[in-house]
């Protein structure tokens, strides 16, 4: 495969390793929730603020997503220095960064200390990890992982391991309730799926769906459940596709976003639709995607349909995100830019050190 000028094998290499080793990521770090000691009173609290930015926020946005018919408490992401004031004692305070230094969370934890919230720490291991120092100083509790099969380096290729190091988080504390043998035989159909998505097979559904995006901006659609997951995806389409992309959730959408379509007369030429179709949906919801689906054709704007398979919500999330990703690779081929480099990000960082 010939690689655009400015992406190295090296860069290809470890993005393809990061994105077909999501299942052992999921794998790697349930083994290690499973070994997390949780002090006594950190079983007394009745909501859960996850303070996370980018990449590292992606995961407790699926979990909440998914199973937010189950939950009997709020999860709530936090994604900015200072913290909600409703955050206190009976507050379960988790602090999650990929790389220890987010300086968004670094902030975020010392207002969580004076609001004697109780913390934790999900982060990847390294050596300057100051996330890390903080929670030992402190004596907080710690879920680091090795981030073994992300050799990418970037959080947003390494959901797996921050979407479940959170559920086994809540699953120990009894918050969700993981199916450990469907969670299994997930995994053994995502080794299928993602080996399917692998640059060197020719009947590629991922490099197919890519081919028809390029060019446009990029609009998701899906209902409630899968919101973490449109969001996740968003994130990735930005940073790895460098192609701007929203999302839109049904079926609140159809309450205000329709009537934007006529404007400008350009949407015609530079917007497409994704839908994300699901049997898991309600009656409703089902019938409002097939409408607006209608409603997107009548206004000449593109669309395309990706049903989703899998039996169960946390099945489909796993689907959607591991299409989603590999999708984001072979769209970044067709624009010709590297999925890995973040340039804009990059800059942004050193221009607010000066």
């Amino acid at each position: 495969m010939k690689l655009p000028e400015g992406l190295s094998q090296q860069d290809f290499d470890s993005t393809v390793a990061s994105l077909s080793a999501l299942p052992d990521q999921i794998t790697d770090i349930l083994t290690v929730g499973q070994q997390l000691t949780l002090p006594d009173n950190y079983r007394d609290f009745n909501k859960v603020v996850v303070s996370g930015m980018g990449g590292s926020n992606l995961g407790a946005r699926i979990i909440a997503s998914v199973f937010a018919d189950e939950l009997k408490m709020p999860i709530i992401i936090s994604a900015d220095y200072q913290i909600p004031a409703f955050v206190d004692a009976n507050t379960l305070f988790i602090l999650s960064s990929y790389s220890g230094g987010t300086e968004e969370t670094l902030a975020s934890y010392q207002e969580a200390k004076r609001q004697g919230a109780k913390c934790l720490v999900i982060t990847a291991e390294s050596a300057d990890n100051q996330l890390v120092s903080l929670a030992k100083t402190d004596n907080l509790p710690i879920l680091a992982f090795q981030a073994t099969h992300n050799p990418s380096g970037q959080p947003r290729l390494a959901v797996g391991y921050t979407c479940f190091a959170l559920s086994a988080v809540l699953d120990k504390l009894g918050i969700i309730n993981l199916n450990q043998l469907s969670i299994k035989n997930t995994l053994q159909k995502m080794k299928g799926w993602g080996d399917a998505m692998l640059p060197d097979k020719e009947d590629n559904d991922a490099a197919k769906i890519a081919g028809g995006l390029k060019g446009r901006q990029i609009v998701l659609i899906a209902g409630d459940f899968l919101a973490g997951n449109l969001h996740t995806l968003r994130n990735q389409l930005n940073e790895n596709s460098k192609n701007f992309a929203s999302y839109l959730v049904l079926p609140d959408l159809n309450h205000h976003a329709m009537e934007g379509l006529a404007k400008p007369d350009s949407n015609k030429d530079d917007i497409i639709f994704v839908f994300f179709d699901s049997s898991l949906y309600s009656e409703k919801v089902q019938q409002r995607a097939k409408l607006t689906k209608q409603v997107v054709a009548k206004n000449g704007i593109a669309f395309a349909d990706i049903q989703l398979l899998a039996h169960t919500k946390l099945g489909q999330s796993l689907e959607m995100l591991q299409l989603g990703a590999w999708v984001t690779l072979y769209l970044a081929l067709e624009n010709g830019v590297n999925p890995l480099t973040i340039p804009w990000v990059d800059w942004f960082k050193a221009e607010l050190k000066k």
